[in-house]
């Protein structure tokens, strides 16, 4: 299993789209394990482009602070995973709390659901 999330800072981004890196992490599921972790940077922000992106090197669960909806079903049509809501915390941490079934995600982060399509302000957020 190999677990991909968002960083800035070194920690969970909040905002899916807008990361520095992402951490992915190979884990044995069984034995509840990091295997190893490979930081790569992350393409310009572009919608749909990180699903295809993320499974071509491997990815099969995403743990993400928040992430829209049509995001979500982008990532389900490459048969990857999504976990939103999660805290801001290290990869390895994350990723111990969902192999061990005590991470315990909060509110999704992101409250744009249908505006990530480039519309709105310069971050493709809608402005009210």
């Amino acid at each position: 299993m190999r677990i991909a999330i968002p960083l800035t800072n070194g920690r969970l981004s909040l905002h899916f789209g807008y990361c520095e890196c992402f951490a992915l992490l190979d884990v044995d599921p069984d034995e509840q394990k990091v295997l190893g972790r490979e930081n790569v940077w992350a393409p310009p922000h572009q919608p749909g482009l990180l699903p295809p992106w993320l499974a071509k090197l491997g990815a099969t669960v995403v743990l993400a602070g928040g992430m829209g909806e049509r995001a979500q079903a982008l990532f389900a049509e490459q048969g990857i995973q999504v976990v939103v809501g999660a805290m801001v915390e290290t990869p390895e941490r994350l990723v111990s709390n969902y192999l061990a079934g005590t991470l315990r995600p909060g509110e999704n982060g992101c409250q744009f659901e249908d505006n990530h399509d480039g519309e709105g302000g310069e971050d493709g957020h809608q402005r009210t």
